[in-house]
């Protein structure tokens, strides 16, 4: 299996020169199983360059895994070439939102609007298909399968476990650790602290002993207390998690966008140097555009 990074950051793009190292696109993920199968994670500003680099390999066809709708892990669709171009075959796949009542179909829905965008969705040339999961389902892209886990955003966000031939990895998407918002003494503090228990164990049993965890590591500790809600986790979380799950890689990504690539190498130096490899942890890599893991 292999996995090649197309976007890196979280929230806003941001290209530039302050970026270049590590990269200015927002979330997107390509993963090849050993048959080749093409497995996309997110839809952010990367995708464009996936795009055009598949543009060697037409027709495709393309599974889209969605973690939720935010903005800066959707925004990419539109520009997304091979949807243009007939021959074109995309799965894409995501939750059910119980707020809206909606499924994965809003996706392009909202955003090719004449307002938005030039172009109208009957207007696209791929053949594209829109199908919905539940929490805990279990999709098969011919021999692999994807299950999608529900985990802490402000938006419905599923985390995905790709699995093939005896190989496994996680995406977070956007994770921030469930936590209690009661405090200790308030009536309802054990009862709430009971709810975020099983919720951890069951993220941490969806993740449990995969080859490569990918985590939203947007975080330091000491930025994290005034983001606290915003539904993203930090380096030092990440690592807790992935030790936890017994994984054997983590790959640290959903940077902060106001982060320089300076900034962001002199801050994952620091947590490492708090966290000192000991017998059983994982290997810890920092993701960047272009970056390629095979396992």
């Amino acid at each position: 299996m292999k996995i090649r990074f197309w976007g890196v950051r979280g929230s806003i793009a941001v290209p530039g020169p302050n970026t270049i190292r590590y990269g200015g696109n927002t979330t997107c993920i390509e993963v090849r199983t050993d048959d080749d199968d093409l497995i996309i994670l997110d839809g952010g500003t990367g995708i464009f360059q996936l795009g055009n680099h598949l543009l060697k390999r037409m027709p495709i066809d393309a599974h889209v895994f969605m973690t939720h709708t935010h903005w800066d892990h959707i925004q990419g669709l539109p520009m997304f070439t091979p949807i243009f171009i007939p021959g074109n075959k995309l799965n894409i796949y995501g939750a059910f939102d119980p707020v809206s009542g909606t499924g994965i179909e809003k996706v392009m829905d909202i955003q090719l609007q004449y307002s938005f965008f030039p172009v109208r969705e009957a207007e696209l040339k791929a053949d594209i298909e829109y199908k919905t999961m539940r929490p805990g389902q279990t999709v098969a892209v011919n021999n692999a399968e994807v299950t999608g886990t529900l985990l802490n955003h402000p938006v419905i966000n599923f985390g995905y476990r790709v699995e093939h031939n005896g190989k496994s990895m996680f995406f977070t998407g956007d994770h921030e650790p469930p936590y209690n918002f009661y405090e200790p003494g308030d009536p309802h503090y054990e009862e709430f602290e009971s709810i975020i228990k099983d919720k951890e164990r069951e993220i941490i049993a969806a993740m449990r002993g995969v080859d490569v965890l990918v985590a939203d590591s947007s975080y330091t500790l000491t930025e994290y207390p005034s983001k606290k809600g915003y539904g993203h986790g930090t380096f030092d979380t990440s690592i807790r998690m992935a030790r936890e799950a017994g994984v054997k890689t983590l790959i640290c990504t959903h940077h902060e966008p106001t982060r320089s690539d300076d900034e962001l190498e002199a801050v994952f130096a620091e947590v490492l140097s708090r966290h000192p490899h000991q017998q059983g942890d994982p290997e810890i890599i920092l993701s960047r555009e272009g970056l390629e893991y095979e396992f």
